[in-house]
């Protein structure tokens, strides 16, 4: 079954169609769904139904099910789909011209372009942490819906540069836009965590009826992990949020397939952060800055990125021509032309961001859905493939049909 995300599959089924990373994941799942829905199998080979399981298992906030209610979820078809309802962003004030980037590393303005595709990107200030570009992403999206921040009752942020290790970014989220109630909590697979946190989120959704609506951000804020001396690193991240609401949309639209990817091995080529408990001796170092070697990282894109592209035209039997955008994570936009350019996409089919806003980690694909969706550049029935890469290693795509 090539449609990964149609029609509620079963948790083991998908994780056979996510790759290698959900298979770590979905185990536990399905055997927390097991450990629900046994008693209730065996109730109802008693005479009992699901209502018997809500009083043995009481939820708060959740009234138990009346017969009518029980009876249709029990023989109710799963024709929906889920799909993406609403796309926002949210990017920092301050703007970082490559002028301001060469002053600062000592090189020209001209070789920053040259080498990476980028003109400017933003560094977050004073009141624009990882949380509250997220929730102002988040808003933008929900409002784009339709909704209100109270029709959300999943919200789900992929980011590796938190305010704080603790709290969950989510969970402050949930409480800057209102969604009070609403399950919350971080994924962290670097770059491409977004990726991650679509899946999981349109997992959960359609496992669970009464589950309406979940918001996925990537938010990162890696110029506060920045070394200015390192071109590896200053002249190439920015910070921002994307966000997107997902629901559930008609069977023809939606979520089609996701595969997912690591590579433990490749773990040390991008790192960032200091390691815990932090030390003097790792600041005087500098190990407590983001570093990256550019070099192993365009192996593995250059090595990963047609694969990638030669899973979905096998799987769904789609040539690149039907494609018709192509949402990458823009981890350096000279890099993801020659590979996209490489695979057979035209420059119309490319939706890049990367040149304004440079690489914005989790946030890269968010931030280009929310671009193209404002320039009236999607439109129902509209095939959307989105890739991206990031440190672990980590990479994926997700092909999907605009409602």
């Amino acid at each position: 079954m090539n449609q990964a995300m149609a029609s509620a599959p079963s948790p083991m089924h998908l994780a056979g169609e996510t790759g290698d990373a959900a298979l770590e994941l979905a185990p536990s799942s399905f055997h927390c769904l097991c450990r629900f829905f046994a008693p209730s199998l065996a109730a109802r080979r008693e005479g009992r139904g699901l209502r018997d399981i809500d009083r043995r298992f009481p939820v708060r906030g959740h009234r138990p099910l009346l017969a009518d209610e029980e009876e249709a979820l029990l023989t109710k078809p799963r024709m929906d789909r889920i799909g993406i309802v609403g796309t926002g962003s949210r990017l920092p004030s301050r703007v970082m011209s490559n002028a301001d980037v060469a002053d600062v590393l000592g090189v020209e303005r001209r070789w920053i372009q040259t080498r990476t595709g980028i003109r400017e990107r933003r560094f977050a200030g004073a009141g624009e942490g990882t949380a509250a570009l997220a929730a102002g992403a988040t808003m933008a999206a929900v409002e784009a819906a339709g909704l209100t921040a109270a029709d959300v009752d999943t919200v789900i942020v992929a980011t590796s540069t938190p305010d704080r290790p603790i709290p969950p970014v989510a969970t402050r989220v949930q409480e800057l836009t209102g969604a009070g109630g609403a399950l919350s909590f971080d994924v962290n697979a670097a770059c491409a965590g977004f990726l991650y946190g679509l899946a999981v989120a349109g997992s959960l959704l359609a496992a669970d009826d009464q589950r309406r609506y979940a918001v996925v951000v990537g938010s990162d804020t890696y110029s506060r992990l920045l070394n200015p001396a390192d071109r590896q690193t200053y002249a190439i991240f920015g910070d921002g949020a994307g966000a997107v609401v997902l629901g559930r949309v008609d069977d023809d639209c939606g979520l089609l397939h996701t595969r997912l990817n690591t590579d433990g091995s490749l773990g040390d080529i991008a790192v960032g952060g200091p390691q815990l408990p932090i030390s003097v001796e790792q600041i005087e170092e500098g190990a407590h800055f983001a570093s990256m070697r550019g070099h192993r990282v365009a192996e593995v894109v250059r090595t990963q990125f047609p694969m990638m592209i030669k899973e979905v035209v096998a799987q769904h039997g789609i040539s690149v021509e039907r494609i018709d955008h192509l949402v990458c994570h823009q981890a350096n936009p000279r890099l993801i032309q020659e590979c996209a350019t490489a695979a057979g996409f035209t420059p119309r089919q490319l939706v890049m961001t990367g040149d304004v806003v440079g690489n914005t980690a989790s946030a890269s694909i968010p931030i280009g859905l929310a671009a193209a969706a404002r320039e009236g550049r999607l439109r129902r029935g509209d095939t959307i493939l989105m890739v991206s890469f990031g440190a672990g290693m980590t990479w994926g795509w997700s092909l999907l049909r605009w409602a």
